[in-house]
């Protein structure tokens, strides 16, 4: 099984349709029990912990509760909501005994549910400093600073969620939420209501759209001075979010050593480090030209922001008259930061897979099914971070240096 070539919502179909059943068989509750590595790689699906760690950014505990919906606690224990707002869980509480009670919905139902109300909430309070949900829903004269609040939510979700049908799964449950408090006169509005309006999601049609590395590129030519060009790098070498991207400040890199990374506290995924394989000299001179007595250290300052530093739409609309200015277009339409980050993911992804064609003659010596089980149970994790790093930076040199060529030519940039 090709486990790099499977979307966030491919494996998420293959737990239900396949590893749910063979817990079941086994004596665990496939609703709730989160499945170890050993049991995994005893049944031949260690793969997946890799794909989803290379390609999808995640550790299998993550995508089993984030994803999946799994490890919640017992009915008797009370789930574990992380939020602080007494008042949204009680009406998330509500209305998950609702669904139970009266529409007779598969027992994998609630669990996922649960989890999409819980992230959409943490990523409120995250963005608006609580996570009460439902005091603005009784003033219409809030509604449209409440809709904002939302949308902006479902921002973060269009930026970290995989696929297309993943995000549309996120804003049915939390539509249905809300049609839910409408129905019950708990709200006089639902603020997601039109929410599918303001993006770009199909069903059943994963959003796999990206730069090449030629529009990168050229791109990355068009900028004209410093300070852009390390937002093209920022987004397409580094792999950064807008937001991660406008708000970097200098006490977070480190730029000497073997290992030049960027340091986080707080991510997506928890505290983590995120490797400079291009670009550091560029980061070392943008440092350099801003260092005097006034600068507070910010990478993109901006004395006009509260923040110290640029916002994440300044970081889109920069990358947007960037791409203008080089004639680039996606589907025929200005490509987006988020577009440009892309570019990463599939670069590395690339990069992967040539380096598993690379082993496929040791997995044929000793005898291994594929060039995974080589990379899995044959290299040190040291090794393996050694090969794809030399891979990538092969790729990111290919796109930004001067005298590079990018990757297939023939590639039209529009």
């Amino acid at each position: 099984m090709n486990w790099s070539r499977k979307s966030l919502d491919e494996l998420e179909s293959f737990y239900w349709d396949t590893i749910a059943p063979a817990m079941d068989r086994d004596g665990m509750d496939p609703t709730r029990d989160v499945p170890t590595y050993e049991w995994l790689t005893d049944h031949g699906w260690s793969g997946i912990a890799y794909a989803l760690r290379e390609k999808h950014d995640l550790t299998p505990r993550q995508f089993f509760v984030d994803v999946v919906g799994l490890g919640h606690d017992t009915a008797d224990e009370g789930y574990d909501w992380n939020l602080d707002d007494d008042t949204t869980i009680e009406a998330f509480e509500s209305y998950l005994d609702v669904l139970e009670s009266r529409r007779g919905l598969a027992d994998s139902t609630i669990p996922t549910r649960r989890t999409h109300l819980a992230r959409f909430a943490r990523v409120y309070r995250d963005l608006h400093g609580d996570a009460d949900l439902l005091t603005s829903l009784d003033d219409r004269d809030t509604e449209p600073d409440e809709i904002t609040r939302c949308l902006e939510v479902l921002d973060e979700f269009d930026d970290e969620l995989a696929t297309d049908g993943t995000k549309l799964k996120y804003l049915q449950t939390v539509r249905a939420f809300y049609d839910y408090l409408v129905d019950f006169r708990r709200a006089r509005y639902n603020p997601v209501e039109n929410a599918a309006k303001q993006f770009r999601w199909e069903q059943g049609q994963p959003d796999n759209r990206t730069m090449t590395a030629v529009q990168v590129r050229a791109v990355y030519t068009a900028a004209t001075d410093l300070e852009d060009r390390l937002l093209v790098l920022g987004l397409a070498g580094w792999g950064l979010r807008p937001n991660e991207l406008a708000s970097l400040d200098a006490s977070q890199l480190t730029l000497t050593g073997d290992d030049p990374h960027i340091s986080f506290e707080e991510r997506k995924n928890g505290p983590g480090t995120v490797a400079l394989l291009y670009g550091v000299d560029a980061v070392a001179e943008r440092i350099e030209s801003l260092s005097n007595d006034e600068w507070n250290g910010a990478l993109f300052p901006s004395s006009r922001s509260s923040t110290g530093h640029i916002a994440r739409e300044t970081v889109n609309r920069r990358f947007k008259r960037l791409a203008r200015d080089a004639s680039v277009t996606v589907d025929g339409e200005t490509p987006t930061a988020k577009l440009c980050r892309r570019f990463w993911y599939t670069a590395y992804q690339e990069a992967v897979e040539e380096m598993l064609s690379q082993l496929e003659g040791v997995a044929a010596d000793q005898g291994s099914k594929s060039a995974d089980v080589v990379m899995s149970n044959y290299l040190s994790e040291e090794r393996r971070r050694s090969f794809r790093r030399r891979a990538m930076r092969e790729k990111l040199a290919a796109v930004f240096d001067a005298d590079g060529t990018a990757a297939s030519e023939q590639a039209m940039v529009n």
